[in-house]
């Protein structure tokens, strides 16, 4: 990997890292269910009428939207809003990583190596300590929501693997297409629609500027670019080296927090942080898998995951076939 890949890499971590800090600046006036839906219809609308259609089978489209947009961004912004640090928030969600892997083995029959169960072992006994120490220091539900929200992503990874896209990017661009009405409801149901009605028409509350940035910070530099990069970067090398980058997500996200919005974190979180990068690092080389079966690997849009290309082209098979 080129010294120009690899800075590349870092700076789509970077990108991810700092995506938590516009999340948290456009929750400050956005109600968490409606900023999902709005953050995805904004991408949905141009997907429809320039992306070309994936070619994969609709239930893994709708199981992946599910999965990743409506599950893991509904309760990952209704934990921040409730009180999850954007910093921690960033290391919590890469339990989707160990999730992925159980939930791979559990019902794909994915092959598990010794290596990715200690690191499964390793990285849940960091989060773990970060939810002791959450315990102990603060409120525990804003971390239980943002874990909860993590299984979401694994959830989708599961059927973004089912789905093998030919064109990774495709497939993450039309994902976006299932999350705006589920999450417009549930935003009328739980929110209503005064509240999203002032969060629409009151642009001059303090806030507003930076809500909209962020929101536009998301949507074009957080999933866009972000995820067009890693998806060209992994077409051009072994999952095993690009992905690894993914771990310097939370590395960004909580040393922007900590100069940005002044957060700070427990020793117990930290060396928790430290257990949990660790053993997702470790665990993020999978086992040898079996001819022309992708892996699964690291983040593609605030962590989505992107299939890794296989270094042989699998045999191809109609469009909307399995």
């Amino acid at each position: 990997m080129p010294p120009r890949h690899r800075l590349l890499a870092v700076v789509v971590a970077l990108l991810w890292g700092l995506n938590f800090l516009a999340i948290d600046a456009s929750l400050g006036h956005f109600p968490p269910m409606f900023l999902v839906a709005l953050r995805f219809a904004l991408l949905a609308v141009p997907t429809v009428l320039f992306v070309p259609w994936p070619r994969v089978p609709v239930r893994w489209l709708i199981g992946y939207g599910l999965g990743f947009g409506v599950l893991q961004f509904a309760f990952l912004y209704w934990g921040m809003a409730a009180g999850m640090p954007a910093g921690l928030a960033s290391l919590v969600l890469q339990a989707s990583g160990p999730f992925t892997v159980v939930l791979g083995a559990t019902f794909l029959r994915e092959r598990v190596g010794p290596r990715q169960v200690v690191g499964i072992v390793v990285a849940m006994a960091g989060l773990a300590v970060v939810g002791w120490q959450r315990a102990e220091h603060a409120a525990l539900l804003p971390f239980l929501l943002t874990l909860a929200g993590a299984f979401g992503w694994a959830i989708g990874n599961v059927c973004n693997r089912q789905a093998r896209p030919r064109n990774p990017l495709h497939l993450a661009m039309w994902m976006s297409v299932v999350p705006p009405l589920p999450m417009l409801a549930v935003s009328l149901l739980v929110e209503g629609p005064e509240e999203i009605t002032t969060s629409l028409t009151t642009w001059g509350a303090p806030g507003a500027t930076a809500a909209l940035v962020g929101l536009a910070y998301t949507v074009v530099l957080g999933t866009v670019a972000g995820s067009g990069l890693w998806t060209w970067l992994m077409a051009r090398h072994p999952a095993g080296v690009v992905a690894p980058f993914s771990m310097l997500v939370p590395v960004f996200g909580m040393s922007a927090a900590w100069v940005v919005l002044g957060e700070t974190v427990s020793a117990g979180e930290l060396a928790g942080g430290v257990l949990v990068v660790g053993g997702v690092l470790l665990g993020s080389r999978p086992a040898r898998p079996r001819a022309g079966a992708p892996d699964l690997v690291g983040p593609a849009a605030d962590g989505a995951l992107s299939p890794a290309v296989p270094d042989r082209p699998a045999a191809r098979r109609p469009a909307g076939t399995r």
